[in-house]
């Protein structure tokens, strides 16, 4: 199962899934009903140790099979990022996702206090990438690992019993990275309680809202953190 993910992510991934309660792995194993898969919900580690620098925990998974695909805020389900009228379709169908741009579109200075339809669509958007996968691998390039407090997702209603779940996973994965030199990203009230764990004291880190939340597009640690990725950019 740990086969997704980079070689040297093996040895950390084995003893974290080991925190796992056994009835949990056993779900994990056994039931067809969550997603992302078993053969992807570690997608994610696919980002090799060495290169990783962050690693951002959002919430859980997006709540739709086609667009949970093992990484953090990756829709699997958008093709393009804009059209004419500003952002996609199915960009503008993911509040998180819509939240996110706006905010790279902020830092890139194309946005200032209106953040409407209309002030996307007058953007020239052609020094811009317009693939999701593309900005997956942005993300990557700058060494940002896209990982979820829970890694998987049933409904709305049992969300809090996965992140639960998990807690254990992210404890002991953390306690193995206490000599690395990287910094957690936490989106949200789920991310935000990984302050307060033993596990995560020897690492640098930077809170901010969920961006499903409207502050989250112009939140300066958001900026402090993403401008100088320039993520939007090929």
């Amino acid at each position: 199962m740990i086969g997704q993910a980079h070689p040297s992510w093996q040895g950390i991934l084995t003893t974290a899934f080991e925190a796992l309660s056994p009835e949990y792995q056993a779900f994990l194993y056994h039931d067809s009903d969550y997603f992302p898969d078993i053969n992807n919900f570690f997608n994610a580690f696919k980002l090799p140790l060495d290169e990783t620098k962050y690693i951002l925990f959002g919430q859980d998974p997006y709540p739709r099979r086609e667009s949970a695909i093992g990484y953090a805020f990756i829709d699997g389900k958008v093709q393009t990022l804009f059209s004419q009228e500003g952002l996609s379709k199915e960009v503008n169908r993911a509040t998180s996702l819509r939240n996110f741009m706006k905010m790279l579109l902020l830092c890139e200075g194309k946005l200032e206090d209106d953040f409407s339809k209309e002030a996307v669509a007058k953007i020239d958007k052609t020094p811009y990438i317009d693939s999701i996968m593309i900005l997956k691998d942005n993300f990557e390039k700058n060494g940002v690992l896209l990982l979820n407090m829970a890694l998987v997702f049933t409904s709305k209603e049992e969300s809090k019993k996965h992140v639960k779940a998990w807690n254990g996973f992210v404890k002991v994965l953390l306690g193995q990275l206490h000599d690395k030199e990287i910094t957690l990203i936490l989106f949200g009230k789920m991310a935000e309680v990984l302050e307060k764990v033993d596990a995560a004291d020897a690492f640098k880190k930077v809170t901010m809202p969920h961006p499903y939340n409207i502050g989250f597009i112009t939140d300066a640690k958001a900026h402090e953190v993403f401008k100088p990725m320039r993520l939007l950019r090929s």
